[in-house]
């Protein structure tokens, strides 16, 4: 496995989560609540405070927003274990502004955080976010997302997504019709996303053969058809593939891109395989073939594990999914931070390169689920 690599909607009016006791940090309150708190609960967007957060905390959590169902499966997964994590705490939400993604980290680090575990909305522009939190003592850890093109990240904690793009590749390869010149729909996640990239080169490292000797043929990327012979894609390539398939981890615009692949007079359907980047994507484009009449069946992937999807999987909407634990992410982060705190170094497995410097890594597991043990994770 590649170690280092270069790089529905919700809406909560207020979420408060229980008392955090504080031990074991420099900051040294005894205790305090932890709180979380959104943009929509500030009079403006330089902070996102409730009446019940701490005068200081030391450690901050920052997700990126509460419109979509993956983020809010990780806050539900931080205020199970914050409670118990033995510091004070606070998290926030950025609602996918860079402006109240930089407001928040200025704002934990006023109230003294030593560590801010940050999942931001945008890979590159987050070195503006954290820059300057060395000089002040601050630790910052990436979640989820790889923060790139700084020096002020300090470690990295994550699931593989390019073994969850290989995951998805290696299911259409083993759910795919028989025969030649099988029709494959490729769609992305957001191009500002470190991971968008992984996931994409995940898949196309096992796609990739089967689209050059023509078992598969892209129907809906010239610029991916072009690199048909390539095994390997440079991140500019692979820049120039998402900018025509990207979905921005948006339902409303994967659906519009599906609907306008669908329409195109040459569009081959029939069986068909489908690249989707996540679950709430997923579900917006199958809902699209779904209702074309040319299209006879589809294969088609996602990641999260979201409920709906997991319901869609078991009425057969869906096809698979990549179960990416919320629970394991926020847990492995939570002890991390703890580390931290108590003067240790946090268990690391791997490095990202971020452009600047080799980020260190805990990478977690992944599970594929499919019709086969959907029912599982629906009683879960």
């Amino acid at each position: 496995m590649r170690k280092a690599r270069y790089l529905l909607s919700v809406i909560l009016a207020v979420l408060v989560l229980t008392a955090c006791t504080g031990s074991g940090g420099a900051a040294g309150s005894s205790s305090a609540s932890a709180s979380v708190t959104s943009p929509a609960e500030t009079a403006d967007s330089s902070s996102a405070e409730t009446t019940s957060e701490p005068d200081s905390v030391q450690v901050g959590v920052i997700l990126p927003t509460m419109r979509e169902p993956r983020w809010l499966q990780d806050e539900s997964a931080f205020a199970e274990l914050l409670p118990d994590a033995g510091f004070t705490c606070e998290v926030m939400f950025s609602d996918g502004s860079m402006e109240m993604e930089r407001a928040n980290v200025e704002a934990l680090a006023d109230k003294g955080a030593e560590v801010i575990i940050l999942c931001t909305c945008d890979s590159a522009a987050a070195a503006e976010s954290v820059s300057g939190m060395k000089e002040r003592g601050v630790t910052v850890i990436a979640y989820d997302r790889l923060i790139t093109g700084t020096e002020d990240v300090d470690y990295f904690v994550t699931f593989d997504s390019f073994d969850v793009g290989k995951a998805q590749g290696n299911y259409l390869l083993e759910h795919a019709p028989q025969g030649k010149g099988i029709p494959l729909y490729l769609y992305g996640g957001a191009v500002a996303d470190n991971n968008s990239f992984l996931l994409f080169e995940g898949a196309w490292s096992v796609l990739q053969p089967r689209i050059a000797d023509g078992t598969f043929v892209i129907q809906n990327s010239a610029a991916a058809d072009s690199l048909r012979a390539k095994k390997e894609l440079t991140r500019e390539e692979t820049e120039i593939v998402l900018q025509e398939i990207t979905t921005d981890w948006n339902f409303s615009v994967a659906g519009t891109l599906a609907e306008n692949n669908l329409a195109e007079a040459d569009t081959k359907k029939g069986e068909v395989l489908i690249l989707a980047p996540n679950d709430s994507t997923a579900r917006a484009i199958a809902d699209c073939f779904a209702g074309d009449e040319e299209v006879s069946g589809y294969v088609i992937t996602g990641q999260d594990a979201e409920a709906a999807s997991i319901k869609y999987i078991i009425e057969e909407k869906q096809s698979m999914t990549v179960f990416k634990n919320p629970h394991t992410l926020a847990g492995s982060a939570v002890r991390m931070a703890a580390g931290l705190l108590n003067g240790k170094t946090p268990e690391t497995d791997s490095v990202y390169p971020n452009g600047v410097k080799d980020v260190p890594a805990l990478e977690l597991p992944i599970e594929v689920i499919d019709r086969s043990n959907a029912e599982n994770m629906n009683n879960s």
